[in-house]
């Protein structure tokens, strides 16, 4: 499959506070434990997060009640602090994370489909987890 082939989604979100504030949440392992989920049936029971060029992340996650669980795993390609992380999953998918500074700051995920898995589940899933952690910055501020 060339990049032609390749199906891209886009998560956005806005959120009125610091750029600084916004990214310490967004890459600090505690706070991803409590922002990365889609819905109140998931949770992230674990996270290793090395946020450096050719660093490596785990986000563990799973449904609470243990049916379903999977590891999003890769390595940071770019991380550009305040403005730009992007990284490669083991399966080679890609994804860009740009964070616009502003007054609000404007968060965006852009990323390679799963083939595997139904597409508009996918974005659904993706703007959730950012709505989540919209939510959970704000309360956090």
């Amino acid at each position: 499959m060339n990049k032609a082939d390749k199906i891209y989604l886009c998560a956005e979100t806005e959120i009125n506070l610091p750029i600084e504030k916004i990214w310490a949440l967004w890459t600090t392992p505690a706070d991803i434990t409590q922002w990365n989920s889609p819905n109140a049936d998931w949770h992230t029971v674990r996270v290793e997060n090395d946020l450096r060029p050719g660093g490596k992340f785990l986000f563990a996650m799973a449904l609470k009640d243990g049916s379903v669980n999977f590891d999003y795993t890769g390595t940071y390609d770019e991380v550009i602090t305040h403005q730009l992380i992007t990284h490669r999953l083991n399966d080679g998918r890609s994804t860009t994370i740009t964070f616009t500074a502003g007054n609000p700051v404007k968060l965006t995920e852009t990323f390679e489909a799963d083939n595997s898995q139904p597409i508009a589940m996918q974005k659904e899933f993706c703007q959730a987890v950012l709505d989540g952690f919209k939510k959970y910055a704000t309360e956090k501020s």
